[in-house]
């Protein structure tokens, strides 16, 4: 059973874009009682749908590829003279008000890449940074043909999205030698890989 936290009060910092949230807790311990309010900042970001596409004519998972400034950052700190700030990554989106996750995955597909699924099948939700972040992922699974692309792809109002048709033996290539940057391609991979080669005793 969880246990017990209390918001004693709340306040928005920062309104933009990106959100981010004052809190002061006090939240049930370890050892049963209930600690003092401490100050919390979250950056709130709601909910996101994510999708890996499989392309069965293909035998290739459809993903994109843009540039991210956080990637670029990130990898700042090992080289502070790269440019690389270009991530390959799942199918990803922010789900909009009343728009169910599954919804919200269908349509950042198709925005994205040009594909419809016809279903989608949730792989798992998952806090993408619960020590800062209340970013919540759906992760799905949809498998496509060719006759299901029924655009170009490429994003809307302004993104700049590449296509990227990787093999699946080439993606789990990638998986074994530490070589996916994204999260949720390295879950959904791991996912795939056992549904395309399960274990046999």
């Amino acid at each position: 059973m969880p246990r017990k936290a209390v918001i004693e009060r709340q306040r928005r910092l920062f309104d933009d874009f990106f959100k981010v949230d004052e809190f002061f807790v006090a939240h049930e311990q370890i050892d049963g009682n209930v600690g003092a309010a401490q100050r919390q900042l979250v950056f709130e970001r709601g909910d996101a749908a994510a999708v890996l596409i499989f392309n069965t004519d293909r035998r290739a998972v459809v993903l994109v590829e843009q540039f991210r400034m956080p990637a670029l950052v990130g990898r700042r700190r090992d080289d502070p003279r790269t440019t690389n700030g270009w991530i390959t990554e799942t199918v990803a989106g922010m789900v909009d008000a009343g728009e169910t996750p599954e919804a919200a995955a269908i349509r950042e597909a198709r925005e994205e890449t040009g594909y419809r699924p016809q279903r989608v099948e949730l792989i798992g939700k998952f806090f993408a940074s619960p020590g800062g972040s209340s970013e919540r992922f759906y992760l799905y699974f949809a498998e496509v043909g060719d006759a299901e692309r029924v655009g170009k792809g490429g994003g809307v109002d302004g993104e700049d999205i590449s296509i990227v048709h990787l093999p699946t033996e080439e993606l789990f290539d990638r998986l074994a030698h530490g070589a996916i940057d994204d999260v949720k391609l390295c879950l959904a991979a791991y996912w795939l890989k056992s549904r395309l080669q399960p274990v046999t005793s």
